[in-house]
């Protein structure tokens, strides 16, 4: 053991056989998950899931899942939460995010793993090549290490935030816009259906997310789908209160008989009346925003115009004196 404490000692630092059980552990886990993974399944709980299931459940599950991956349902218990209301918050930010397909949930956690494990692959080799041979602290080699691992494993969760965020104010400025469009066609004697599809399409080129949920809608309402369950779902897929305010007011104007031309002009105007106080405050919020930039590009250069002789006058008179 000494002799190997030593070899590890002289070729990887002081912190050689740290680093070395690290990498051990490392190993070991990856091993494991692969083995846990590759576990075949039960033959007695496959015969009791198709002795439970009807004739024709695997047909219809597959012409509703599209292109859902089958093969990853083993990795079930590893790449999604085994907590119902954890997996829905999941699936949910990520259908707001754009990402509708039904194995989003276990990419997302896959790129989590891989990138982290990746990352954590790439800080001990940078430490071991390039910072192994000089004198570092623990805390640094745990910077260096686990450092790269840790932000592997939330770039994933940022990307995916950042991508629901902008996709959220595609559909924020894009609505006031089709709420008039379908307010038109709904003036001019289109049903509220026809409406949705000739906005969808009318609208795709400036904002393509707001699009494709009055298109899925088009096509949930045409499957034959409750209306108002299918405007609900649109509500929970954008995340956006004015798209939830819009689904109240169509599912009240449905159930109590009222216009819908009238319930939408109402709520265009007020969309319309939104959309400028936003105009309004992002442009009062600018003076205070430019406000640090302004003293940081202008105060060095007029101090140094207004001060800069006078420093010079000084060191003169004290050259001379000396």
């Amino acid at each position: 053991m000494s002799f190997v404490n030593e070899m590890l000692t002289g070729a990887l630092g002081p912190f050689g056989p740290v680093i070395a059980v690290g990498t051990l552990g490392v190993l070991l886990v990856l091993i494991t998950v692969a083995l846990m993974m590759n576990q075949r399944e039960d033959p007695l709980d496959k015969l009791k899931r198709a002795q439970r299931a009807p004739k024709n459940t695997q047909a219809q599950q597959r012409l509703r899942s599209g292109s859902r991956n089958d093969k990853l349902d083993k990795y079930a218990n590893f790449l999604e939460p085994q907590d119902e209301k954890q997996f829905s918050e999941m699936r949910r930010k990520l259908m707001q995010a754009g990402y509708r397909d039904r194995d989003a949930v276990r990419y997302f956690h896959f790129a989590q793993f891989a990138l982290g494990i990746g990352f954590l692959a790439i800080g001990v080799v940078y430490y071991v090549l390039f910072k192994s041979g000089g004198e570092t602290s623990a805390t640094q080699i745990l910077m260096y290490i686990l450092g790269p691992g840790g932000v592997g494993y939330m770039l994933p969760k940022y990307w995916v935030t950042k991508r629901q965020q902008t996709r959220q104010e595609e559909i924020t400025d894009g609505f006031p816009d089709s709420l008039d469009m379908m307010l038109v066609c709904i003036e001019a004697g289109q049903s509220l259906d026809q409406s949705i599809i000739r906005v969808s399409n009318e609208i795709r080129p400036s904002f393509p997310a707001l699009a494709d949920e009055y298109l899925i809608v088009s096509q949930q309402i045409k499957a034959g789908r409750d209306k108002a369950s299918v405007l609900n779902e649109m509500a929970d897929r954008c995340g956006v209160q004015d798209i939830s305010s819009f689904v109240t007011v169509l599912v009240q104007s449905q159930t109590f008989g009222t216009s819908i031309a009238d319930a939408l002009r109402v709520y265009a105007s007020e969309m319309r009346d939104k959309r400028v106080m936003r105009a309004e405050e992002k442009a009062n919020k600018l003076p205070t925003k430019m406000t640090l930039a302004t003293m940081m590009l202008t105060v060095p250069p007029l101090l140094i115009i207004l001060v800069g002789p006078s420093v010079l006058g000084i060191m003169e008179l004290t050259a001379m004196g000396g």
